[in-house]
């Protein structure tokens, strides 16, 4: 299995009414040297403005990016490029990345590489310390600025000091 560690930003909060505006990927390994980076244009007219900020990008920046169905192949395929084995969809809050994720590889190609499920990062981490009340944020070391390859990146990083530090048994 490969671990893949995603991160989304969007301009409101479900797919189809409203945009996923960029995501960003990075193989969970030692040197977190392949990562991925989509921008995607709007698929709806809705959108939250104060949503939409924490991304960093205007209404009107958004309109310039790729072609959503593009973004999504190029993503498949980098996947099937670098992925020999099972990947895994793991991020921090997985139950609201893997629901664009997921609806965006359906609806615009049919299909998703990840299958039909995914992991939650600050679950593992709270059954790893057996406290539910723990939260992993403090084991990043890449900055959370809101550009999702850098908060990927720090997630999965994160996750790899759950592995070296704290004993979690994960083949990476």
């Amino acid at each position: 299995m490969t671990y893949i560690m995603v991160d989304i930003e969007s301009d409101g909060p479900i797919p189809g009414d409203y945009s996923m505006v960029s995501f960003g990927a990075v193989i969970v390994n030692s040197s977190l040297d392949k990562t991925f980076y989509g921008k995607l244009k709007p698929i709806s007219n809705q959108f939250i403005p104060e949503a939409l900020a924490v991304s960093g990008f205007t209404r009107e920046e958004t309109l310039l990016f790729d072609n959503p169905k593009s973004v999504m192949l190029e993503f498949k395929n980098w996947i099937l490029d670098n992925v020999k084995d099972r990947p895994v969809f793991i991020s921090d809050n997985n139950g609201f990345d893997w629901m664009f994720i997921c609806w965006y590889f359906y609806h615009f190609i049919g299909s998703n590489p990840f299958g039909h499920s995914s992991q939650n990062l600050g679950s593992m981490y709270k059954g790893l310390v057996k406290d539910t009340f723990k939260n992993f944020k403090h084991l990043r070391v890449t900055k959370h600025t809101h550009n999702p390859v850098d908060d990927a990146k720090g997630n999965a990083e994160a996750l790899l000091t759950m592995k070296k530090s704290l004993g979690l048994k994960i083949k990476l």
